[in-house]
């Protein structure tokens, strides 16, 4: 017994200095980032870029905040399929100064324009997605198209 426990410690010694664990497996390298993580991040800038106009422009609230909510489910569901967590609200990244313009027709015109790379870049990332992603990311791609609309 003592002696099973003395190559144990020598083995726990020297397993530092090697590159690989001591049951010769070597490290894994790390995962690359994964392909949906930047429709997740921009689903969150834009709920927040609507949130923020929303609240600049009250009159458009009733217009704007709906559309908010869809971008934040979006990223709800991309932040379960990633397995990743969902930043708190205050931490989310917005565009607060390109939406609290003081024309609202400016705001407006602003959501537009990131509602079309959003969709672009919906469109893009459905094309590329795997299977089991691709109705997920069609859908989203197809809610931004339907926010052009609501839009105008």
């Amino acid at each position: 017994m003592l002696r099973a426990g003395g190559l144990l410690a020598l083995g726990a010694a020297a397993a530092p200095l090697t590159a690989c664990d001591p049951f010769g497996r070597e490290e894994a390298a790390p995962r690359p980032p994964d392909p949906l993580r930047p429709l997740l991040d921009e689903s969150l800038a834009l709920a927040a870029a609507y949130r923020d106009a929303a609240t600049a422009h009250t009159d458009l609230a009733a217009r704007l905040n709906p559309i908010a909510e869809a971008h934040q489910a979006h990223a709800a569901e991309l932040a379960r399929v990633l397995g990743v967590e969902l930043p708190s609200a205050g931490a989310t990244p917005g565009g607060t100064a390109a939406t609290a313009a003081t024309d609202a027709d400016a705001t407006i015109a602003d959501l537009r324009q990131r509602e079309r790379v959003g969709r672009d870049g919906a469109l893009t990332a459905c094309a590329a997605a795997p299977a089991a992603r691709a109705a997920l990311v069609g859908s989203i791609a197809a809610a931004r198209a339907t926010h052009l609309e609501a839009l105008k």
